[in-house]
This record gives C-alpha cells, sequence and structure tokens, in this order.
C-alpha cells in the first residue's frame, strides 16, 4: 500500500467515526451503534473505501495497543464499593463463564452449522460482553448503582479470560496443544502472568507519577503511561500470547488505586485518549465486514445469535444472581444488556486467518458469525439499552450529596 493510500485509509476512518460521535451528540443515539454503522458504511459492506486488510500485519499490532489502552483505562476506572458488588460480579463472572461457554457450544453447532472444534473456539471468542462496548453505554445511559459498576466489571473481567481461552481452544484445534492438561495450564499462566507482570508495571508506574513534582506534571504522566503501558503490551505478547490484556487491566486497577496530585486530569485525559481508541477501531474493524460472510449463515446464524441473547445470557445472569440484593428489574437488565465489541472482532478476524491457512473447514462462517454476533448485539441492545433502563426506572437521577451511599448502603442491607 502506498503512503498516500495508506494515509486516505486513516483518515476516511477517523473522520467517520468522529462524524458518527458528532451524529450521536446531536440526536442522543447510542454512538457504539453509529460508530458500528459508520465503518458498515466505509468498508467492504458500503463505498468500499476503507479496506482494513491492506495494513497487512500491522493491524493486528494496532487494534491490540488501542485496545490494551481502552482496558487500561477501565481499569483506572474501576469501582467496585461494597462486598455485595464484588460477590455480584464474581458470581456473574465464574457461572455465567460457565453457562454460556456450554450455551454457546451447543446454539453453534446445532443451529450455526459450525464443527464441535470451530464452535468451541466461537464460544470463547464471544464470552465476554465488550468493555468497549458497555462503558460508552453506561456512561451515555448514566444508569444507577450499582448496574453500571458491575457491567463494566463484568466485561473487563471477562474480555482477557476468554480472548486466552479461545486462542488455546484454537491451538487445541490446530494440534499445537495436546490435550486439556496443557490448555489448562496455559489458560492459567498467561492470566496468571499477565496480572502479575501487570500489576508490576502498573506499581512501578504509579511510584513514579507520585515522585514528579507539580511543576515537571505537564504532560509528562501521560506520556509516561504511554509508554510504559505499550512497552508492557509488546513484551506481553512476545513473552505469553494474549497475556496483554489481563497485563492491561491489572496495571489499570493498580494504578487506579493509587491516586496523587496528578488523578483527576490524568484521569481525564487516559478517558479521553480511550474514547479516541474506540472512536478509530469501531469503524475500522467494522469495515472488515463483508456480506458475503454473513449470508451464508442464513437463519441458522440469526438463531444463533438470538438464543445467545434471549436463552443463554438471561439463564447465566438469573442463576449468577440466586441469592443477592437485586431486584427483578435489576436483574432483567443485566441479563439483556451483553454487547459485544473490539477484541471479539479483532480475534475472529485473526483466528479465522489462521484456521483457513490450516485447511480448517468453517473458518469463514465462524468470522461470519462473530460479526454477526457483533453486529445483532451492539444493535438490538444498543438501541433498546437506554428505553428498556428507563421504562425500568434504573436511570441515574440528579442527588443530593449522600443519596448514592445511601443507597448502597440500603443494597448492602438487602
Amino acid at each position: 500500500m502506498t503512503p498516500e493510500r495508506l494515509g486516505l485509509l486513516w483518515g476516511i476512518t477517523v473522520f467517520s467515526g468522529a462524524a458518527a460521535r458528532l451524529v450521536a451528540a446531536f440526536s442522543g443515539l447510542p454512538g457504539v451503534v453509529l460508530l458500528l454503522l459508520s465503518g458498515l458504511l466505509i468498508g467492504r459492506s458500503g463505498l468500499g473505501l476503507v479496506e482494513p486488510l491492506d495494513l497487512g500485519p500491522g493491524l493486528g499490532t494496532i487494534v491490540g495497543l488501542l485496545v490494551s489502552l481502552v482496558l487500561f483505562d477501565g481499569g483506572m476506572n474501576l469501582r467496585l464499593p461494597g462486598d455485595t458488588i464484588k460477590a455480584t460480579v464474581q458470581r456473574i463472572a465464574v457461572l455465567r463463564l460457565l453457562i454460556s461457554l456450554g450455551g454457546g457450544l451447543l446454539a453453534a453447532h446445532w443451529l450455526a452449522g459450525l464443527s464441535w472444534s470451530v464452535a468451541a473456539v466461537f464460544s470463547a471468542i464471544v464470552l465476554a460482553t465488550g468493555p468497549t462496548v458497555v462503558t460508552p453505554l453506561v456512561r451515555q445511559i448514566r444508569l444507577a448503582a450499582p448496574l453500571g459498576d458491575v457491567l463494566e466489571a463484568e466485561g473487563l473481567l471477562l474480555e482477557p479470560i476468554g480472548a486466552v481461552l479461545a486462542l488455546l481452544l484454537l491451538e487445541l484445534v490446530l494440534g499445537n496443544l495436546h490435550g486439556w492438561r496443557e490448555l489448562a495450564i496455559g489458560l492459567l499462566s498467561r492470566l496468571g502472568g499477565g496480572v502479575l507482570f501487570g500489576a508490576g508495571v502498573g506499581w512501578l508506574l504509579s511510584e513514579v507519577l507520585r515522585r514528579l513534582k507539580p511543576e515537571q506534571s505537564s504532560g509528562l504522566p501521560l506520556q509516561l503511561s504511554l509508554g510504559m503501558l505499550f512497552l508492557m503490551y509488546g513484551v506481553s505478547e512476545w513473552l505469553l500470547p494474549e497475556s496483554a490484556l489481563p497485563a492491561s487491566v491489572a496495571a489499570g486497577i493498580v494504578v487506579g488505586r493509587r491516586p496523587g496530585f496528578y488523578t483527576a486530569e490524568f484521569e481525564r485525559l487516559i478517558q479521553e485518549l480511550a474514547q479516541l481508541s474506540i472512536t478509530m477501531l469501531f469503524p475500522l474493524l467494522a469495515a472488515d465486514v463483508s456480506w458475503a460472510e454473513l449470508s451464508p449463515l442464513g437463519w441458522g446464524g440469526i438463531l444463533c445469535v438470538l438464543t445467545l441473547m434471549f436463552v443463554v445470557r438471561p439463564i447465566g445472569v438469573g442463576v449468577a444472581t440466586i441469592g443477592l440484593p437485586l431486584d427483578l428489574q435489576q436483574r432483567l437488565f443485566l441479563g439483556w444488556l451483553a454487547p459485544r465489541g473490539i477484541v471479539t472482532a479483532s480475534v475472529a478476524s485473526l483466528f479465522s486467518i489462521r484456521l483457513e491457512q490450516a485447511g480448517i473447514l468453517g473458518a469463514g462462517r465462524l468470522q461470519g458469525l462473530v460479526f454477526l454476533t457483533i453486529l445483532m448485539t451492539v444493535g438490538l441492545q444498543g438501541l433498546t439499552a437506554q428505553p428498556l433502563a428507563r421504562m425500568l426506572g434504573l436511570i441515574q437521577q440528579d442527588s443530593e450529596p449522600g443519596e448514592e451511599e445511601s443507597a448502597e448502603a440500603a443494597l448492602k442491607a438487602g
């Protein structure tokens, strides 16, 4: 690709994302839905102005670096006040993981026609809700506590687990792993190694930032953070592929728990960069969607995604929240909102290429089904989230200081 064509690709992509944000600001429509539509418009399914594969091997690196920034921002802003909310997130993460893996496997095989091995990879890829989608929706809707915290935390915890598990299942399908024992060891090593490495980088970064004097802090905290975050990403991926995702979340959590004089301005800048990353990535990856990959799935693919949305997710959330002090309205909303995001799309594109190179049947159907899942969940749930939250009375009201703490205390009291 020529430099001129490369510059045009990025110019069209960023402009389309910014235009989608502008329309969202004036119309009140969910920004993530419009970002997705803008990508479809400029990509293979629309005008054909942007072809992400023209970026070559650099596409995965660009996506990985920007996703690590989004997850770092999510970790920094992750707030789980009270033991009840922490227990809720833990139970949803563990029980829904098991139920969603099994449900996704059966739906993909029986309804979408994927082989058992490829269906298992699909189930792991779409396991987690996407923080890149959930966080903007939660902030735009202004959900009352504790739903926003629970939804964001669920995505941040399960996104790395799903990506790592999908990679290991892919290696199992390709014959690079032998047996479930090696898979379990690989999962624990990547998640554990990523968390430990990320926590160490986060502690080192926070110590450096805390020692900066106010007169030295003009732009320096942001530059140091990006430098260490991107270096951490590169080293993590070099040592243990896919471990950079849990490392990014862990680093963000550590930095977010060790505030300094820079905190307010620093968090604002990181959040703006994370939003910019989403504005760039969503149109770019949506531009890769081709109707030719979706049409062969037929009604079986649509039924598979609807089963994930209307059966698997509600059952998982329903089982996980038994005995917790959440009312029916809150459980209904948790059972509905589960859009998939950028990590899901990027992992699907990479895995599809590797399966095709290995001659595994169903690679194209895998990518098509994953993108169909993203399109349907982002479209349907993104458009209905705010009206449903309003109908259920879950929109945060402007309250006097202290009222939010009282609501949290009431929740903990059960």
